[in-house]
């Protein structure tokens, strides 16, 4: 009979190593020549790194992306309709900035209105991804990647040439889909503010107003005067 531990192995030739295979089979290598190359807005340390995609604006139209979720589903940001949006981008979430910076937003989560969604995109791997988020109970944030088509890191400007990871940054857009907020972390080891980001996702997003229906009952020996 088959001992336990090689019954595991062999599982984990049958499903994992294929499932890896098929990830590398689509995952999109980065053409840097022909992204467009932006200078002097991001440090890594002391030295300024080149970004590869296109910058983005307050007051653009977002573009669309295609990222993937744990189980490597495709999400565009076309799925958030009717959504604001607080995109928070880090470099790696095995790192401990973009830990913390993970685990503070999926915090405030839980204290926003309905119509604001918090997405975290970074460039590790589905598999990473869903460890961190069970380890450290993240579940109030949509937590993608941008490592199979490097899509959106590609459409907003946020490839670091050379590393191949998105370096750190906080975007908003609103339920029109208009870019209202941006920030481009000035140094890779810092954290964003927090506070800024979280004040201006709730002053962009439209107030949700409950109308209360009021029912009055008459009580059985009760006529109309």
């Amino acid at each position: 009979m088959m001992k336990l531990s090689t019954l595991s192995k062999l599982l984990f030739i049958l499903f994992f190593i294929p499932s890896v295979f098929m990830f590398n089979a689509h995952a999109k290598p980065v053409n840097q020549s022909a992204l467009a190359q932006t200078q002097n807005l991001v440090k890594a340390n002391d030295k300024y790194v080149t970004l590869l995609g296109t910058q983005l604006n307050i007051g653009d139209k977002a573009p669309n992306f295609k990222v993937v979720d744990k189980n490597f589903a495709p999400v565009h940001l076309s799925d958030f309709k009717n959504q604001t949006l607080l995109i928070s981008v880090v470099p790696s979430l095995d790192t401990g900035v973009c830990s913390l910076q993970t685990k503070r937003f999926n915090e405030e989560a839980a204290k926003l209105p309905k119509n604001i969604t918090i997405l975290t995109i970074s460039n590790d791997l589905p598999f990473a991804q869903k460890r961190f988020c069970k380890v450290e109970n993240v579940d109030q944030i949509k937590v993608l990647s941008d490592s199979v088509w490097r899509n959106f890191g590609e459409n907003y400007g946020l490839i670091i040439k050379d590393m191949g990871l998105l370096t750190r940054a906080i975007f908003i857009i609103d339920s029109q889909g208009i870019v209202k907020y941006k920030e481009l972390v000035a140094n890779i080891s810092q954290h964003p503010n927090y506070e800024s980001a979280l004040t201006a996702v709730k002053d962009i997003a439209p107030v949700i107003v409950v109308v209360k229906k009021v029912i009055s009952e008459k009580k059985p020996n009760e006529t109309n005067k």
